[in-house]
């Protein structure tokens, strides 16, 4: 019998994050407490930027906009906005959020460590570019594997694909 193997990536369904950001703006133009504070959210090339006339309404737009991704499916831990808050720029704040996607080499590193140290003995792993695979004799192992990576406190967003 041939091994059973699975890739463990890190990606962002755009459509679905584009869709939140369309529902976000809709709420914002519908909102009473966003009536004349200038407030709104848009791309920016790859990243999103939020602007309002104070600190307080940028942040409000950004847990609009992260309700929406939630509802949407998104991993909120995929949206990074740094470790700044919003910035003055003129007479309002602009915050700039960006996607993560892809498994750089040290979250790559530290899924293989995961796996290596607490999961099954049966199952191998192997970092090829922005993705690690996962291979075993037994099915179960791999889904064993699955519920590890999903209860770990890992700081970026995963997902299982080409599950044969």
């Amino acid at each position: 019998m041939a091994d059973s193997s699975m890739d463990i990536v890190s990606k962002v369904d755009r459509q679905e994050v584009d869709n939140a950001l369309n529902q976000a703006v809709k709420e914002i133009n519908q909102r009473y407490d966003f009536k004349n504070v200038g407030a709104s959210i848009a791309w920016s090339g790859d990243n999103i930027v939020m602007i309002a006339n104070s600190e307080e309404r940028v942040l409000a737009v950004l847990d609009v906009f992260q309700t929406k991704l939630i509802k949407r499916g998104v991993s909120l831990k995929a949206f990074d906005t740094g470790d700044k808050g919003p910035q003055p720029s003129g007479k309002e704040y602009r915050l700039e959020g960006s996607l993560k996607e892809g498994l750089a080499g040290e979250n790559a590193k530290k899924i293989t460590k995961i796996i290596r140290e607490e999961g099954p003995k049966s199952v191998k792993t192997q970092i090829t570019g922005d993705e690690v695979r996962a291979s075993s004799k037994s099915r179960d192992d791999l889904q064993e594997v699955q519920a590890l990576l999903r209860g770990a406190d890992l700081d970026f967003a995963v997902q299982f694909t080409n599950y044969r």
